[in-house]
């Protein structure tokens, strides 16, 4: 039986970029490789999208239940972790570490957050948890699993969301009222598109020296620095038309989130994060691309290019 590359969070922003570039790069490199991605749900319409791209074996399964027994009877070799940024993340992405270690695989890649919330005392608390797995990972007991941390800049997709409902409303009604912007009217992010992510990744996966990028923790940003005048210049673009009111530094979106099994007592963290981008921290300058995530692919889209992929899926 082949090796499998396991894919876990395959219908999520990165895992759609892995699973369209992955089946792909194996087939020109000669890699011999079952690929399974995970899915809590084999009709879901990201699962069923994904059934749909050669290569790929879409399998029914809730990661967070795998065990070492499972990753040898799969003959697992290497691994592609984007786990949801939830209180428990810790202890059920930890717990399958354990499991990759005993079974014995080989290479791990995952995706980790913005580089300057990864740190022991960090507001953002998901950064405190990425920072605790990315320290586990680093210990000796984890020497025989080599892996790749991936710290990707603010996803240009996740904080559009309210310009993408604006577009699509505009398009039914042809009226949408404000739009509501997360960015700062000028301070510069280098916001990155989710699936891009996704295909650094593949290319990582696919590499037969996948141990020269051991232990490395990658820094990923869009092309460019964006702001939000440049993201209200994208929305004309596509919607064909002039915004005629727009609300800069927008936060109440926060407050949505606990529709989304984010506990109210973390939305101020959530904020922290927010504050941060107003900050002007994830500009180029300020969070520069890994010179090795370069060579491998440099991400291309810009916020108009996300905007429009968003839009199309």
């Amino acid at each position: 039986m082949s090796s499998t590359i396991l894919i876990v969070g395959a219908t999520g922003n990165t895992g759609k970029g892995l699973a369209r570039t992955l089946p792909e790069l194996l087939k020109n490199e000669g890699g011999n490789y079952r690929v399974v991605a995970l899915t809590r749900s084999l009709s879901s319409p990201g699962a069923m999208k994904i059934s749909q791209i050669g290569g790929i074996e879409v399998v029914e399964k809730d990661w967070t239940t795998i065990d070492a027994e499972w990753l040898k009877e799969n003959h697992v070799e290497k691994a592609y972790v984007a786990a949801q940024n939830m209180v428990q993340q810790f202890t059920e992405e930890s717990k399958l570490y354990l499991a990759m270690l005993e079974a014995g695989v080989k290479y791990l890649v995952r995706v980790s957050t913005f580089v300057h919330f990864i740190n022991p005392a960090s507001p953002v608390y998901y950064g405190r948890i990425h920072w605790a797995l990315e320290t586990m990972l680093s210990q000796p007991e984890f020497d025989s699993l080599n892996w790749t941390s991936l710290q990707p800049n603010y996803f240009g997709g996740f904080i559009s969301v309210d310009a993408i409902n604006w577009i699509k409303k505009h398009r039914e009604t042809g009226d949408a009222g404000v739009l509501n912007v997360v960015f700062d009217k000028d301070a510069p992010v280098a916001a990155i598109d989710a699936e891009e992510v996704g295909i650094v990744a593949a290319h990582l996966l696919a590499a037969d020296d996948y141990k020269k990028y051991n232990k490395g923790k990658y820094i990923l940003n869009g092309p460019e620095d964006t702001n939000g005048q440049k993201l209200v210049e994208a929305v004309e673009r596509l919607a064909g038309t002039r915004v005629k009111e727009v609300q800069y530094n927008y936060k109440d979106f926060i407050d949505r989130l606990p529709a989304f099994g984010i506990p109210e007592n973390i939305l101020a963290s959530m904020f922290a994060g927010i504050k941060l981008m107003w900050s002007g921290k994830g500009s180029t300058s300020e969070s520069t691309t890994s010179k090795e995530i370069a060579e491998l692919y440099r991400p291309k889209n810009t916020i108009y290019d996300n905007l429009k992929n968003v839009l199309a899926d």
